[in-house]
């Protein structure tokens, strides 16, 4: 159990440490890094310095003891998004697993993997490029980004559509999955942030979109449909500074520092303006007649004192004597 215990904690301290691993190319899949969680279990792909083996670990998360592991064949790790390594569904049992080279290279390759029992429940094969997206929150369905080729030696990683599947019936639905209401919107851009919500059906992600405008790719991963929300920002060099944050039906998209954009009614996906939360003009109007009002009943109360001493001083005062 110690060498369990040191074993595990070494691989934590060092991965924690250094920048996730990754296959050649674009970060779409990560090994090492802090992995993703369930309950009160870690898991962890890494490389163990065997050629073509990945060792799938399940660490505690309470005291550092590793608590299963399995080797795999291959070059294995968790699907990279802006939210940090995924691939874990919402109820815990199911992750998904990608080839590092998932994305770059014809045909992409997944497994789903079962975390309780650490055994291949599943293997994926989609010819073309295709990386992870998201996953509905009972692993029913997984959504993929599937990218363009744009020449015999390039990817275009700026053009792509997102694709369902059905993990049961093991198929790749027909047609992308794209704003219905807006059929002239044309996916392009790269990711920058998301978060999604505590159900986990919806999930927002803002692209930054350099031939126009950003915005914000709205998926319902229970349903399989989206909403393409645009943001009014013509100069896009800051947007690596801008967090999504959900607060009920509205998505709140803020700077990094705090201070309010725009906020997005995800019910009528209406973009409207916000404003930092504060005091109205009255209130700071009324907090500054109060000096004054207060000031004034001081020299008030100190012109009736004064008054009344005087009073008194000649009141009290002797009554001269007259020499005659």
């Amino acid at each position: 159990m110690f060498a369990k215990l040191t074993l595990a904690l070494c691989v934590l301290g060092a991965l924690a440490a250094a920048p996730a691993a990754a296959g050649d190319g674009p970060m779409f899949v990560t090994q090492g890094g802090i992995g993703v969680v369930s309950g009160t279990t870690r898991y962890i792909p890494i490389n163990n310095g065997v050629s073509d083996v990945t060792e799938l670990l399940a660490i505690s998360t309470k005291d550092g003891t590793e608590l299963n592991q399995t080797p795999l064949i291959g070059s294995w790790g968790l699907p990279s998004t802006p939210a940090g390594a995924q691939g874990l569904s919402l109820d815990g049992k199911k992750l998904v697993l990608a080839d590092t080279s998932a994305g770059q290279t014809s045909p992409s390759m997944f497994m789903v993997v079962n975390p309780k029992t650490m055994r291949i429940a599943k293997r994926i094969s989609l010819k073309g490029y295709f990386s992870f997206d998201a996953m509905a929150p009972d692993g029913s369905k997984l959504y993929f980004i599937q990218y363009v080729k744009s020449g015999p030696n390039t990817l275009d990683l700026e053009h792509y559509v997102v694709r369902g599947y059905d993990l049961k019936g093991n198929r790749l639905l027909a047609g992308g999955i794209a704003d219905r209401t807006q059929k002239s919107w044309v996916m392009q851009g790269s990711p920058v942030t998301r978060t999604t919500s505590t159900d986990g059906r919806w999930v927002y992600t803002l692209y930054s979109n350099p031939a126009g405008y950003p915005f914000i790719h709205a998926l319902d991963t229970v349903r399989g449909v989206a909403h393409c929300v645009g943001l009014p920002m013509t100069n896009q060099n800051g947007i690596y500074n801008i967090v999504l944050a959900l607060h009920g039906k509205t998505l709140a998209v803020h700077w990094r520092s705090g201070r309010p954009f725009v906020n997005v009614d995800t019910a009528t996906w209406h973009v409207s303006p916000a404003h930092r939360v504060g005091f109205p003009w009255w209130t700071l109007a009324f907090l500054g007649v109060i000096p004054l009002a207060l000031l004034a009943r001081r020299r008030h109360r100190a012109g009736r004192i004064e008054h009344e001493l005087a009073e008194i001083l000649r009141e009290e005062a002797p009554e001269p004597n007259l020499v005659t």
